[in-house]
């Protein structure tokens, strides 16, 4: 098991490639592949053999050759790219969405952050750069193995496993008020299966203003979720989102959109913790019940642009459709 380093600070590796660092090749047809170099090493393929000495002591930006003098770009991997090749525990929140956690859940220097749960610690990674050396994350999560693949994947990443991170083992439900006293959090973001069996316990431990930010997958979760926000009382009104990235082919003129792209991957949800006591205002100048036939209407024919077939069309559609069986009919 990992262990944490008292006292030490994230230290992302710059300068010359040196033993231990994490290399990202890229190579012919601009396949990546990412090792770990060693002394003496060599990474082998089917294009032949390059040696791990051979990129030690380069600068990143470098082109190495193997054996065969077949070409390859050497860089150290981004976070983006660690997170999308590093050993998975568990389903990884794209980097697309890492992003618009940190954004939009407004993840600054010196926040107190509690997420759950900690997956295989690709989310933890953004939080913990930026919260900085002066912040604290206390990650949930109900499964050891999941933790201990986080731990691993962060101490690979970052170098250390900083001391401004914790792992807390168990249900968010039941941890979360022992571990952490009342109005002394930030920022909550939940990615986990049912969110809104742990809403009680997360206001109790937010300040007022803080922000919780939910990552749930499906439209059935989102609805749950944000109902479970409101009736709850201690948030103002949900907002939610999804994104979707598509990259660009750029070559030449041929400047066009790729044939893939990363959709639909979750649903973001945000809501601020409102002061304790305050009802919120009523803003809107009209209210709809939960169910009404109004709402059901707007999917009649009328409300959706349809338009009608008259009688006799439909029964000259018939004819029609009745002598083409018969023609065929008197064929066979």
């Amino acid at each position: 098991m990992t262990k944490k380093a008292s006292g030490q600070q994230i230290k992302l590796p710059t300068g010359p490639f040196r033993a231990g660092d994490r290399v990202q090749l890229t190579g012919p047809k601009g396949r990546l592949n990412t090792i770990t170099l060693e002394a003496g090493q060599r990474y082998g393929t089917h294009r032949g053999d390059l040696m791990h000495d051979d990129i030690i002591g380069k600068p990143e930006g470098s082109v190495i050759l193997n054996q065969f003098g077949v070409e390859y770009l050497a860089f150290r991997p981004l976070l983006s790219d660690f997170v999308l090749s590093m050993p998975r525990g568990a389903a990884i929140i794209y980097p697309k969405d890492s992003a618009q956690i940190v954004t939009m859940g407004d993840i600054f220097p010196g926040a107190r952050v509690v997420e759950a749960g900690v997956g295989s610690g690709g989310l933890s990674m953004y939080l913990l750069r930026a919260i900085g050396p002066e912040g604290k994350l206390d990650s949930f999560e109900r499964r050891q193995e999941f933790a201990d693949i986080a731990r691993a994947n962060v101490a690979t990443n970052l170098g250390v496993v900083p001391d401004t991170w914790d792992i807390h083992i168990g249900d968010l439900q039941d941890q979360l008020p022992l571990k952490k006293e009342a109005a002394s959090v930030d920022r909550i973001v939940l990615d986990m299966l049912a969110p809104w069996e742990c809403i009680e316990e997360c206001a109790a431990a937010l300040v007022p203003g803080g922000l919780i930010i939910g990552y749930v997958a499906t439209v059935t979760q989102l609805s749950r979720f944000t109902e479970g926000l409101r009736d709850s009382g201690h948030f103002n009104e949900p907002e939610a989102w999804e994104s979707m990235v598509r990259g660009w082919h750029l070559q030449g003129l041929a400047v066009r959109p790729e044939h893939r792209m990363i959709g639909h991957t979750g649903f973001l949800v945000t809501a601020r913790r409102l002061a304790p006591g305050t009802i919120v205002p009523n803003f809107k100048t009209r209210q709809k019940p939960d169910f009404a036939d109004e709402d059901i209407a707007v999917w009649n024919p009328d409300h959706m642009g349809e338009r009608k077939v008259s009688d006799k069309k439909l029964r000259k559609t018939i004819r029609s459709a009745e002598a083409a069986a018969v023609a065929r009919s008197e064929q066979d």
